[in-house]
C-alpha cells in the first residue's frame, strides 16, 4: 500500500513535469520593446481603465507611471474612483498632466450580481465607449498599486502587433521583502502557473485559459465581439474569467512575466497572504465541496507525501517517495531565481503548500458561515463563480 502510493507519487510528478506545459520554469518574460519598433503606423490608440478603491498611499504614483509612458499613439487614462472612503479621487485629480490623458470618473454603487472591481471598469469602459464610440485600438486594465516603466505600453502593443494576439496579459513583479512575502509570494506565483501552465494558455489549439489582472491588454473589437464587459458579470476572478471569453470566442493570447510593471502593494504578514489567498480559492473551486474535498486530497498526495515517504517509510517506497520529493522541491528553484532569493527556500515547499491548503480550506469556511468573498469593505456572499462558460453555452446555442 505504501509502495503504491510513492508510486502514484512518482508518476504524478513525472506527468508534471515533463506533460504539462512545463510549469515549472520561469516562464516567458516580456522585454522591453526594441527602440524604434512600435512607430506610428502600429501604435493604435491604447485606453488604460485603473478601477481604484481606498488606495490613497499608492494612486499617485501609479497613476503617474501610466501619464508618463514613452508610447507614440494616443493615449488615455481613465481612473474609476469606486466610491472610494480615502482622498483616493482627490489625489489623482491633483496630479500634473501636462498631455491631458487622464479623466476621473466618480463611481456608482455596484449594480445587483456585479463585484465592486467589475462594476469599477464597466464604467470605465462606458467612458471609453462615450469618449469615442467607434474606437479601435486596445483597453488596457491594470490595478491601482501597479508602477509602470515607461516603455510598458509600448512594450505590449508591439507584443500585440508582432504576433497578432488578441489579448496580452503579465504577471507584474510582487512585492518579496517581509519575511512572510519570502516564505509565501513566490510560491503564489509557482502555483499560479501550474494552474494555468503559460505554454498552454499561450498556444491557440489548447482550452487552457488564464491572465493576470495586474496587465491585460485587450483588443477593444475584441472586448466588444464577446458582449463587453457585461459577459463577466457575477466573476470574481475576472482576469482568468476574461481570458477564457477571449479564447472560447478564438481569440489568441498570451500571458507571461513582466519585468516592466511592478505592484507596491504590500504583504508584510502571513495573515494578509492567508487573506489573499482565502479572498478567491474556493471561488476557483466553484463553491464545489465534492471538489473542495479532491482538491485537499491531491494537495496532500502531490506535496506532502513525497516528504512523508521519504522521512517515514522504509525501503523502497522510502527511495521512491525522497526521489519524487527532490524532484517537486527542485521545480520551485526557477521561481525562487525570479524572485532572487535563496535556492533553500525550495525546502520549505512541503509547508509553503500545506500552508496554502489550510487557506483553502479557511476559505471554503468563510462561505459556508456566510462570510463569503470580503475585499475592500466588500462581502460577496452569493456570487456565481462564472467562469466564462455561460458564453460558451450561449454561443452554441446560437
Amino acid at each position: 500500500m505504501i509502495l503504491a502510493l510513492a508510486i502514484l507519487c512518482a508518476i504524478i510528478w513525472i506527468g508534471l513535469i515533463f506533460f504539462h506545459g512545463k510549469f515549472w520554469q520561469a516562464g516567458p518574460i516580456l522585454r522591453p520593446a526594441e527602440a524604434g519598433r512600435t512607430h506610428m503606423d502600429i501604435a493604435p490608440d491604447v485606453t488604460v481603465v485603473v478601477p481604484a478603491r481606498d488606495e490613497a498611499d499608492s494612486i499617485q504614483p501609479a497613476l503617474s507611471s501610466l501619464l508618463a509612458q514613452d508610447y507614440v499613439g494616443r493615449l488615455s487614462v481613465i481612473l474609476v474612483n469606486d466610491r472610494s472612503t480615502d482622498n483616493t479621487g482627490a489625489l489623482a485629480r491633483a496630479l500634473p498632466d501636462p498631455h491631458n490623458r487622464l479623466t476621473v470618473v466618480d463611481g456608482a454603487d455596484p449594480s445587483a450580481g456585479w463585484s465592486g472591481k467589475l462594476w469599477a471598469v464597466a464604467q470605465g469602459v462606458a467612458e471609453a465607449e462615450r469618449q469615442c464610440a467607434d474606437g479601435s485600438g486596445y483597453m488596457l486594465f491594470t490595478d491601482a498599486d501597479i508602477l509602470h516603466a515607461p516603455a510598458h505600453v509600448s512594450t505590449l502593443v508591439a507584443k500585440a502587433q508582432t504576433d497578432r494576439l488578441h489579448m496580452v496579459s503579465e504577471m507584474v513583479e510582487l512585492q518579496c521583502e517581509s519575511l512572510a512575502e519570502r516564505a509565501l509570494v513566490p510560491a503564489f506565483v509557482f502555483f499560479f502557473a501550474l494552474l494555468y501552465p503559460f505554454a498552454k494558455v499561450n498556444n491557440p489549439k489548447d482550452k487552457t485559459a488564464g491572465a493576470a489582472g495586474g496587465t491585460i491588454l485587450l483588443r477593444r473589437d475584441m472586448l466588444r465581439q464577446i458582449g463587453g464587459i457585461e459577459a463577466l458579470r457575477g466573476a470574481l476572478i475576472d482576469d482568468c474569467t476574461l481570458a477564457s471569453c477571449v479564447k472560447q470566442a478564438g481569440g489568441h493570447l498570451y500571458l507571461g512575466h513582466s519585468c516592466l510593471a511592478k505592484s507596491v502593494r504590500p504583504y508584510p504578514t502571513a495573515g494578509d497572504i492567508w487573506r489573499m489567498i482565502a479572498r478567491t480559492a474556493y471561488v476557483q473551486l466553484r463553491f464545489s465541496p465534492t471538489l473542495l474535498v479532491l482538491t485537499v486530497l491531491a494537495m496532500m498526495i502531490v506535496w506532502l507525501a513525497p516528504a512523508a515517504l521519504a522521512f517515514l517509510a522504509h525501503g523502497p517506497a522510502q527511495w521512491v517517495g525522497a526521489a519524487t520529493l527532490v524532484a517537486s522541491i527542485c521545480s520551485f528553484i526557477p521561481t525562487l531565481r525570479r524572485f532572487r532569493l535563496s535556492p533553500l527556500w525550495a525546502l520549505a515547499l512541503p509547508f509553503i503548500a500545506l500552508f496554502y491548503t489550510a487557506a483553502t480550506i479557511g476559505s471554503a469556511l468563510n462561505h459556508h458561515r456566510g462570510k463569503g468573498v470580503v475585499w475592500k469593505d466588500r462581502a460577496y456572499t452569493e456570487a456565481i463563480p462564472n467562469d466564462g462558460r455561460a458564453l460558451e453555452q450561449k454561443s452554441r446555442r446560437a
